[in-house]
């Protein structure tokens, strides 16, 4: 039995390579399309609701783990900065006029943490957390307990 040659045309070669690459992009294009609807979704929740109870117990469990790590810190929530009114600028500029840029469930946090953590010592500070492409990605807010210093 004789091994089909054709097989190993250049030409043969050349067109596995073009399915492989158009095999590798189309993969590429679905995680893409994935990622824009997990966006899309994530979005219309931080714009449209309110920060439910299961949220709330998550910033409770983040704060309780980073203490019992000895932390004085715990990140308790994050999200893209372009949900931010100015795209992030003034939290990775650090003007202290951050607070108004804040939309949606960020801005209810704020809310809550001004209303009800700030009397109890809590300090919270939000900051660029990532940085894909050099480029501001997503927001962090933080929560902070530490003694002040002085």
């Amino acid at each position: 039995m004789a091994e089909d040659r054709s097989k190993w045309t250049a030409d043969a070669l050349r067109r596995e390579m073009v399915e492989r690459e158009m095999k590798a992009a189309e993969a590429e294009a679905k995680l893409h399309e994935a990622e824009h609807a997990r966006l899309v979704a994530f979005t219309q929740d931080f714009l449209m609701h309110h920060i439910g109870p299961d949220e709330l117990k998550e910033v409770r469990r983040r704060v309780e783990a980073a203490a019992k790590r000895g932390a004085f810190e715990a990140l308790i929530y994050t999200f893209p900065s372009s949900l931010c009114t100015d795209d992030g600028r003034a939290i990775n500029s650090g003007n202290p006029e951050w607070p108004a840029t804040l939309q949606g469930k960020a801005k209810e946090l704020f809310d809550i943490w001004d209303r009800h953590a700030r009397a109890m010592g809590y300090r919270l500070k939000a900051e660029i957390v990532t940085f894909p492409g050099g480029i501001p990605g997503d927001v962090g807010l933080l929560l902070n307990w530490a003694p002040l210093a002085g």
